[in-house]
Order: structure tokens, then sequence, then C-alpha cells
């Protein structure tokens, strides 16, 4: 399971990277010296695929980040722990990429990795059903699927 979690990971941070260039590139950035892709304005731009979809990949997805959201890493009495708390967020599409966002910062922070996976199989779930999430939503956005082949 390791090498698998281990290329899923990889395949996730690849995705992920490229999405956030890909809203960049179409001008989904916050208007400051950093370049930072606005995911809050993307979410916003992508609401009806969450929100209306009728594909049952995504409807899988979507209702496994509700039902096994990823936690927070936080310092409490100078020790790591996870919170459970969830983001203070009543859009959907909004809440769903702050989850992803928590998946995507967890990994790269090393929250999720000490040479060994914590929670293997729900870290495989949460990376496999983002890609899913990220990739759909990226297909049904016109401007980020032409980044994201190349043509913006």
């Amino acid at each position: 399971m390791e090498n698998n979690l281990d290329y899923l990971c990889y395949e996730f941070f690849r995705e992920f990277s490229r999405y956030e260039y890909c809203l960049k590139a179409c001008g989904l950035h916050h208007k400051i010296k950093d370049a930072k892709a606005d995911w809050d304005e993307y979410a916003k731009q992508v609401s009806e695929t969450i929100n209306n979809t009728t594909d049952p990949e995504l409807i899988s997805a979507i209702a496994y980040f509700k039902e096994h959201p990823p936690k927070k890493q936080i310092i409490k009495d100078g020790s790591l722990i996870w919170d459970d708390s969830l983001p203070q967020e009543k859009d959907m599409a909004k809440f769903i990429f702050l989850l992803i966002r928590r998946v995507r910062n967890n990994l790269f922070h090393g929250g999720k990795f000490n040479g060994k996976w914590f929670e293997p199989e729900r870290s495989e779930a949460l990376l496999q059903h983002g890609l899913v999430i990220l990739r759909c939503c990226g297909e049904e956005h016109i401007e980020v699927s032409k980044a994201y082949s190349g043509i913006a």
C-alpha cells in the first residue's frame, strides 16, 4: 500500500500544483504582489458543478469529504495534535475547496507523513477523492480547462 500511496501523493501534489497554476493563468488570483491562486473565487465559479452534479464519482467524492473531512494539525499546550473542527463556511463549494487545501497543507507541511503514513487508508481516500473533485471541476470550468490543456 505504501508505494501506491507514495505515488498517489505525488499525483495529488502534481495535479494540485497544476490547477493552482491554471487558476492564476486565467486570472483567478489575488490582486496583490504575491501570485496566489484565488481558490474562493474559483469555488464560486464552479459551485454549480459542486452543488448540482449528476456525476456519481463526483457525488461520492463530495460526500466523502463531507462525512470524513481532513483534520487540521495544530499545536495545543506545546504538542502537535489533530483538530476535528471544520472551517466555518456555509457555501458548499468554498467549504469543499477549503478541505482540499487542508489535505494539501497536511501533506506539504508534514502533517501526514513522518517516514510512515498516518492512517494510510484514510489518506488514500482523501487523496483519491480530492483528485476527482479537482479534475471534475477543472474540466467544467472553460478557462481552467484551456489553461490545463495548454491552450490559454
